[in-house]
């Protein structure tokens, strides 16, 4: 196999914008305590994550011709992520994040993010890795169930293991039941609590894990923020507390959650040993602003987690 783990999904660049006061200061200006541009996107933060962490990486996600674009194509090669996959577009999304003190955010997204890509037309630029990751289930490319089925199929039939991180619809909604036929071909899906609940209906974590399971979904983490996670399958559950830091920004934490999992278990962890990798994972993140600022490599990682009494 020519990589390790293979991304899909959105690529963009975040303008970061913290400490956003609405009360003007002149008559068409505000103030914010900082502002920075970073790459970001499912796919990216999470390759980004995966390379740092020891995997031979490829992306496939779309690009315009634009200098954003360009801003992303030179961050990915400088984390050691292949981008032969990608492809290139009319335009790069650009999204712009206010970050409140706690961590959380708000965001404000361009039309590029319309632009949806096939990459079910071409299946050897994915197929060529030990496992996928789905970085954005319900976004562009993936808010089609023909996309995501077909995909999903090319990817059983080369044998790879299948991580499907989920995001909120934007310009087109589907449901579960739009999806049913592909959930049996997932072998981990990642949603956050507010993801989960919505497409579930449900509030309690093992209920919402239940409602995955129940539809053919062979293991889901359901990721709780500054709660932890769980993780459930036919054998076992697992919960973990989140790790008592304080947040500085949680854009990508969950990408960098994700490609923690993935890669230690491209490593040959249990399904335990990789959740607690990648909720340190995710932890480590949010201590800087940016998707990818914190995160350094492997040894960050055990040397955070040994200081924990992990």
């Amino acid at each position: 196999m020519r990589y390790d783990l293979i991304c899909i999904g959105m690529a963009l660049v975040d303008s970061i914008i913290r400490g956003f006061s609405p009360e003007p200061v002149s008559a068409s200006g505000y103030l914010a305590e900082s502002g920075s541009l970073n790459v970001g996107g499912e796919a990216v933060n999470e390759a980004m994550a995966a390379a740092k962490l020891g995997m031979k990486t490829g992306i496939l996600c779309a690009l315009g011709e634009d200098p954003a674009g360009e801003m992303i194509l030179n961050a990915l090669r400088n984390c050691g992520v292949d981008t032969a996959p990608a492809v290139r577009g009319p335009g790069t999304p650009v999204t712009t994040m206010f970050v409140r003190e706690d961590g959380t955010r708000k965001s404000v997204t361009n039309q590029s993010h319309r632009y949806n890509f096939h990459p079910e037309k071409d299946p050897s630029r994915f197929t060529d890795a030990r496992a996928l990751i789905l970085g954005s289930l319900f976004r562009a490319p993936f808010d089609d169930p023909a996309v995501i089925h077909s995909v999903l199929c090319s990817a059983k039939e080369a044998g790879q293991l299948v991580f499907a991180d989920t995001k909120l619809p934007n310009f087109r909604f589907l449901t579960l039941e739009d999806v049913r036929d592909s959930l049996p071909l997932i072998d981990t899906i990642t949603p956050n609590e507010d993801e989960a609940r919505h497409f579930t209906g449900k509030t309690d974590p093992e209920a919402i894990a239940d409602v995955f399971l129940a539809a053919g979904v062979r293991q889901v983490i359901v990721k709780l923020g500054g709660k932890g996670c769980l993780l459930k399958n036919r054998e076992e559950t697992l919960r973990l507390p989140a790790f008592p830091i304080r947040p500085v920004d949680a854009t990508g934490a969950g990408d960098n959650f994700v490609a923690g999992f993935a890669s230690e278990i491209l490593r040959g962890a249990s399904a335990g040993e990789a959740l607690r990798f990648a909720n340190a994972c995710g932890a480590i993140c949010t201590t800087a602003v940016g998707a990818s600022a914190a995160l350094r490599d492997r040894a960050q990682v055990l040397a955070f987690m040994n200081a924990a009494g992990c």
